[in-house]
């Protein structure tokens, strides 16, 4: 039985990765942003080790979150799910950061830095990454005109190349991100033509699997299925240059 936090685990992916492991036998730490959004999950949490309460938009909440699930102890697995999709305007966060990148970004890295370490670290990620911008000047949208589809696309292009990179330098753990599809999430829409329980499936095998194709690190998984990232997901170069810019706008060091 393994022990696994999920962020975001309310509703859409994250939920389903929920059921699926606590259906499994495995002991799940849930995650909700408000009191309000822990109510949904109600009928899990008798299942559950408990429910964690952080808004990730914000980086007090951020840190304050880490704390509690660091309280409740080592976890085998996290996976990094909770995210936002397409805002019409940049949205401010309490530090002034772009929504978005705070949520998408900011927040798993925090909690990468500050929740002790795992032995398997899983990062949602999203095809839409291929065609961001490698581009780190204006990662917080404070310089250029907004648009939202190449906000979310940049910051899937960025965690994708912080699990890699948390790959590259810790090596003593499993770190992989993975592109769950467009699914008929709260996210993505009713109309989305990807299966949901694919969607989440991948999450939940890399988090607790003992089968050897699960038992590798520094990857990019679609549907069980490695996939070739964009270029700056493996560049060293990129991934050292992206940290430092995390480091900067959190003042978190992870390395």
């Amino acid at each position: 039985m393994a022990r696994i936090f999920i962020t975001g685990s309310t509703d859409g992916l994250g939920l389903a990765n929920a059921r699926t492991l606590l259906n499994e036998g495995h002991e799940v730490l849930l995650h909700a942003r408000s009191k309000e959004r822990a109510a949904a999950l109600d009928e899990l949490a008798p299942q559950a080790a408990g429910i964690v309460l952080g808004d990730l938009s914000s980086a007090v909440e951020t840190r304050d979150l880490a704390e509690q699930v660091n309280a409740h102890g080592r976890m085998d697995a996290i996976i990094h799910n909770a995210g936002v999709y397409l805002s019409p305007k940049r949205v401010s966060t309490p530090e002034g950061h772009s929504r978005t990148l705070a949520v998408n970004v900011l927040a798993p890295y925090i909690l990468t830095a500050l929740i002790e370490r795992p032995d398997r670290l899983i990062y949602v990620s999203s095809g839409m990454h291929l065609g961001a911008s490698g581009n780190l000047r204006d990662i917080d949208w404070t310089e250029r005109a907004w648009n939202a589809s190449e906000a979310y696309s940049e910051s899937k292009l960025h965690v994708s190349a912080l699990s890699a990179s948390v790959a590259r330098h810790w090596p003593n753990l499993l770190s992989n991100s993975v592109d769950p599809g467009w699914v008929p999430t709260k996210m993505g829409g009713a109309g989305a033509p990807d299966d949901l329980a694919m969607g989440h499936d991948t999450q939940s095998w890399l988090a607790v699997s003992d089968d050897p194709a699960a038992l590798i690190s520094g990857n990019y998984w679609h549907h069980r299925r490695q996939q070739k990232p964009a270029p700056e997901v493996i560049d060293t170069d990129f991934q050292d240059r992206l940290t430092d810019k995390l480091a900067g706008l959190t003042g978190i060091t992870l390395f």
